[in-house]
């Protein structure tokens, strides 16, 4: 997943940038109070991906695309 769509996921579930790092930048959930830090690379892992929204306590991406594409259909 590129993670400009990851921060993208996250900013819509109420995520927010809360420190840039050396080489990772953390971010927060304000509802929940829970951080995970996101790394700096193009791209980054389903697995991560999934591992980060499961810190920040907010659906996965994978999970949030499948129900869009049922919603258009």
């Amino acid at each position: 997943m590129k993670r400009r769509a990851l921060l993208k996921h996250l900013s819509q579930h109420g995520c927010e940038l809360l420190r840039e790092g050396g080489k990772h930048s953390v971010y927060w959930n304000l509802v929940s109070r829970r951080t995970s830090t996101v790394p700096r690379h193009t791209e980054i892992s389903d697995a991560l991906a999934d591992k980060i929204c499961r810190d920040l306590e907010i659906p996965s991406p994978r999970h949030d695309s499948s129900r869009k594409a049922r919603q258009e259909d």
